[in-house]
C-alpha cells in the first residue's frame, strides 16, 4: 500500500486503517478541500513582521532566490569552475573558495555596468514597482536588442561571454627593430580598441572600488 501511495503522491488525501485481518481506506475530505483551495497557487510565509517586510516585498525577496541559484551555477559550472579543488589543507580550500567568490563578485559588477552592451535589460527600476506576482516582462528596448541582435547604434549585442571574447582581441605587443639582436631596445604597441571595446572599458571604470 505504501508503494502505491508513494507512486501517486496521494497518501495525504486518504485515511487508511490496516490490521492483521482487514484493510480499509476512505477519502480525507478536509485535506482534499484544503488542497483544492490552494490549487494553482503558492503561499510564502516569513517570520519578518509585516511592518518590516510588506507582502509584495516578501514575494520579490523570494523570487531573488533565482539570482542566488544563477550565482551558484556560475561558480560551479558556467564561468568559474570552483571544482575540482586540489588542496590538502583546510585553510587553502577556504582561500580557494574565497577567491572564486571574489571573482564572481567582480563578474557581477561587470555584468551590471555592461548591461547596455549586452542582451540584458537596462530598465532595472521597473523591477521594484511592477506586480511581483505577474509574469516578468522585458522592456521594449531589451526586446528590440534580442530581436535584432544589435544595439541602438547598430553594433552587435553581446552575451557576457562574447563580450569578453571581443575584449580578448586587445593585445599589447612588445616589438624591436627587425634584424637586431635580442638585447636591442624594445617598444610596445597597443591594439586600437573598436568603439564597442572602448565603451566597455569606459564602463568598467564606473565599478566602485
Amino acid at each position: 500500500m505504501g508503494k502505491v501511495l508513494g507512486r501517486y503522491k496521494v497518501g495525504k488525501h486518504f485515511t487508511i486503517a490496516i490490521t492483521d485481518r482487514a484493510f480499509s481506506s476512505q477519502r480525507d475530505e478536509a485535506a482534499i478541500a484544503a488542497e483544492a483551495a490552494l490549487d494553482g497557487l503558492y503561499v510564502i510565509r516569513t517570520n519578518v513582521p509585516a511592518a518590516g517586510l510588506l507582502a509584495p516585498e516578501t514575494v520579490r525577496a523570494y523570487k531573488r532566490l533565482a539570482e542566488v541559484e544563477r550565482a551558484f551555477r556560475s561558480l560551479k559550472t558556467v564561468d568559474l569552475h570552483v571544482r575540482p579543488i586540489h588542496h590538502r589543507k583546510a585553510d587553502r580550500v577556504r582561500a580557494h573558495v574565497f577567491l572564486c567568490l571574489l571573482a564572481y563578485y567582480i563578474e557581477w559588477h561587470m555584468r551590471e555596468v555592461w548591461r547596455e552592451l549586452m542582451f540584458a535589460d537596462t530598465d532595472q527600476k521597473a523591477k521594484a514597482t511592477r506586480d511581483p506576482v505577474a509574469p516578468a516582462k522585458r522592456s521594449p528596448a531589451a526586446l528590440a536588442k534580442v530581436a535584432a541582435h544589435t544595439l541602438a547604434d547598430g553594433t552587435p549585442a553581446h552575451s557576457f561571454a562574447t563580450l569578453l571574447a571581443e575584449l580578448a582581441t586587445l593585445v599589447r605587443n612588445t616589438c624591436r627593430t627587425p634584424h637586431k639582436g635580442h638585447d636591442a631596445p624594445t617598444f610596445e604597441l597597443l591594439t586600437t580598441p573598436t568603439p564597442n571595446q572602448q565603451r566597455a572599458l569606459e564602463l568598467i571604470q564606473q565599478i566602485p572600488v
